[in-house]
């Protein structure tokens, strides 16, 4: 039994045999149990100095004691368009109205000027209508026959079975969508702007409505995207109370979302397909059978790791400052 270091040559060689058995053993088990205690401690205070720039949580997570990225060094240009870059001048609309304005007399003068002059000068306002709301009222009669007396009511109309046109309905999806709106927030902008009360189920409606006719082209673009090269992740979806997962794939050309409800193998393979292209993803677990040849880690997730590698500030510091150096 090898002896403890910290007990004297003279003293162990005078203990009895077992006695240094037991010993032996009892350090060999601390020694295991401070080296354990000791990895603990050191992934507890990896996780302690989690932040964005070492790990996958967002910029809004940092506290006041993370260190800001440094700040872009100024480039030394004067503000505004620089020499050489492309003019943008201001777009000439077709006029709704023209108002003409003409000089009565001469400048210098006073003679009284008459005429015409072929090329203007062009001031242009743009702005919104007075009134944004137009309201059509279809009124739909009901006849009696002279000869049956039974009563016949014209057909509906169809463009009036949800109550809204397009353009309101178009302006809905746009407003929710690419505006990124909440329900709420659009039927105040109906309300504020244009004069016209939504309610929040109708906003819902018409937000259906527009999904409806986009499928066709949602399912012909989620086809072509399934075999090309992607960026694949996903993040938390909140459907009602339940939670749902956002899944994107961005190709060149097209960038594909689903909806689904699970965080798993299927939902990743109903997302890219049996046959995909090289997909960059992150780690997570559905995407490892696609091996080398399929897939690519994402380099923003290799120089967090490099970074958490440097702030662990073990001997592993100086070969994450190499790799960060190299990516």
């Amino acid at each position: 039994m090898t002896r403890p270091p910290s007990i004297p040559s003279d003293l162990w060689h005078h203990i009895p045999a077992a006695l240094r058995s037991a010993i032996g053993a009892i350090v060999v088990g601390l020694e295991a149990q401070v080296a354990a205690l000791t990895a603990r401690v050191a992934e507890l205070e990896a996780k302690l100095n989690q932040n964005s720039s070492n790990s996958s949580k967002p910029p809004s997570s940092d506290g006041p004691h993370v260190k800001p990225a440094p700040p872009t060094p100024p480039s030394g240009k004067k503000r505004g368009g620089q020499p050489g870059h492309p003019r943008h001048e201001r777009v000439i609309l077709p006029p709704d109205e023209t108002i003409d304005y003409t000089p009565d007399r001469c400048r210098r003068c006073a003679t009284v000027l008459t005429g015409d002059d072929p090329n203007p000068i062009l001031d242009q306002v743009v702005d919104l209508p007075v009134k944004l709301r137009h309201v059509t009222h279809h009124r739909r009669h009901t006849l009696a026959c002279p000869c049956c007396h039974a009563e016949t009511t014209a057909a509906p109309v169809p463009d009036a079975a949800s109550g809204f046109g397009p353009k309101l309905t178009a302006v809905t999806a746009y407003r929710t969508g690419v505006g990124r709106l909440g329900k709420r927030a659009v039927r105040t902008f109906f309300a504020d702007v244009c004069d016209i009360p939504v309610s929040l189920g109708g906003v819902s409606k018409l937000e259906a409505t527009v999904s409806r006719a986009l499928e066709p082209i949602h399912a012909a673009a989620h086809e072509a995207a399934k075999s090309r090269d992607a960026n694949v992740d996903e993040t938390g979806w909140p459907e009602g109370k339940s939670k749902a997962w956002l899944w994107v794939a961005v190709t060149r050309r097209l960038t594909v979302f689903l909806i689904r409800p699970n965080r798993n193998r299927a939902a990743f393979d109903d997302l890219v397909g049996p046959d995909p292209g090289v997909l960059t993803t992150d780690r997570f677990p559905v995407d490892t059978h696609l091996g080398e040849r399929k897939r690519q880690v994402c380099g923003a997730h290799l120089r967090r790791d490099f970074q958490a590698m440097i702030d662990r500030k073990n001997a592993g510091s100086r070969i994450g400052e190499e790799l960060l150096a190299h990516a």
